[in-house]
């Protein structure tokens, strides 16, 4: 199975004052990892995530992203046919009258929708971590991180 973090499980597991949620995130990110799930860390929620950070000059939280990326998270960057998915998408949820962010703004879970729907079309099982499944959930599998096994 294929697990995206979107970016609420993502502030979680980069919290560096390591709360009891993010030893609880950290351990769920090891045993699906032990379990042979690929976790992959898509671009959209590190910008998520990132912006945030630095705009706070919280540097700590900034390296803690970055040792997720390299030691357990596989990174997926944003590439033209998950652009043009996430167009589409975006258009086609305007259309049937629900949109998922002001027409305005970038909308971040489109691209993750879009990206998720691309890994799918490798075989695999695909499903989004996260802490909102509202919006994702209407085009893909996504899922209150605690609930992936």
């Amino acid at each position: 199975m294929i697990v995206l973090l979107d970016s609420g499980p993502l502030v979680i597991l980069t919290n560096p004052k390591g709360p009891p949620v993010t030893v609880e995130c950290q351990l769920w990110v090891e045993s699906l990892l032990f379990k042979g799930y690929r976790m992959i860390l898509p671009e959209i929620a590190d910008y998520e995530v990132r912006r945030e950070l630095l705009r706070a000059n919280k540097l700590a939280g900034i390296k803690r992203l970055n040792e997720c990326k390299s030691r357990w998270l596989e990174y997926l960057p944003i590439t033209t046919p998950v652009i043009l998915k996430a167009a589409e998408l975006w258009a086609a949820s305007r259309q049937a009258g629900m949109p998922t962010a002001d027409p305005k703004e970038l909308d971040g879970d489109v691209i993750l929708a879009a990206q998720a729907l691309l890994l799918r079309g490798g075989g695999e099982a695909v499903v989004i971590a996260t802490t909102n499944v509202g919006h994702l959930s209407r085009f893909v599998d996504a899922r209150e991180w605690r609930d992936i096994d």
